[in-house]
């Protein structure tokens, strides 16, 4: 597979290039797993990383990104503010903490984690900073839903550039999706395989139509739909498979199959009533 195919990407709303596909790291362990894991990615030709402070594993990662010897300037990395560290200057701070962690002076993209009803307001702000600053090249936010979409832009007059979501077959987002299409706000995708939950007819038989894994099928459909999406793993033959979706297109009764599975069933929290 050629580099060429992960590189493959959207152009944010404020000029920045980000790819489709990255490797989620969730759950990964820090140390050799997580270590492992980002380099395996990198060598197989994926060129976007997705961490977050709360994950501990950013020491790892940044580790891996040095020890793979891709070039800096190709790799495009994600990390995130936790509901902890949020508020103006607390943010700042904890930019600063990940930014040593891994080990880089620039990040890619920042992102707020979740809209904590008390201080998302003040930390976008604070992120806003960090952008001007020339710290982040591109701001944005995770499991925010439209309301709060409204209140961050509303205050700064700065539109997220991505907005992270839970998003797959069974929890298609329809409205989000057509909100965030609207306002030139990429939606990406977390959880995109269903923490491995695949096991469904449609799928299946989609699957043995293109010769592909269930798993393909769904990533395929999330980029077919504009949206970018990190699936995790940390088996190299997992990495590579779930790469290897560039080579097919499904149809618009394919399409229409997988979009047939939503229930808007969630696998994580919903974001308007997180225990914060």
């Amino acid at each position: 597979m050629s580099t060429q195919a992960f590189t493959q990407g959207v152009q944010l709303n404020n000029g920045v290039h980000m790819p489709w596909l990255g490797l989620g790291v969730w759950k990964s362990k820090e140390g050799q797993e997580v270590i492992s894991a980002v380099k395996t990615a990198l060598q197989l030709g994926y060129r976007s990383i997705d961490t977050a402070a709360i994950y501990q594993n950013e020491e790892g990662v940044g580790q891996g990104l040095r020890e793979s010897g891709v070039p800096r300037d190709e790799i495009f990395v994600t990390t995130k503010v936790w509901n902890s560290d949020q508020g103006y200057e607390s943010t700042l701070k904890a930019f600063e903490a990940s930014r040593k962690r891994l080990g880089l002076e620039t990040i890619d993209l920042y992102l707020v984690h979740w809209a904590k009803p008390a201080t998302y307001r003040e930390t976008w702000k604070a992120l806003v900073h960090l952008q001007k600053e020339g710290h982040v090249r591109a701001i944005g936010v995770s499991n925010f839903q439209i309301h709060h979409l409204h209140h961050v832009i509303e205050d700064t007059g700065v539109v997220p550039a991505v907005n992270q979501v839970e998003y797959h077959p069974q929890l298609a987002q329809k409205e989000l999706l057509a909100f965030t299409r609207e306002n030139n706000i990429q939606l990406e995708a977390w959880s995109p395989l269903m923490q491995g939950n695949l096991d469904h007819p449609v799928l299946t038989q989609l699957a043995a139509k293109h010769e592909k894994s269930a798993a393909q099928i769904v990533l395929r459909w999330d980029i077919q739909n504009g949206v970018v999406t990190i699936p995790k793993s940390v088996t190299a033959h997992r990495i590579r498979e779930n790469a290897n979706i560039f080579d097919f297109e499904l149809s618009a009764e394919d399409m229409a199959l997988v979009d047939s599975l939503n229930q808007n069933k969630r696998i994580g929290a919903d974001p308007d009533n997180v225990p914060f």
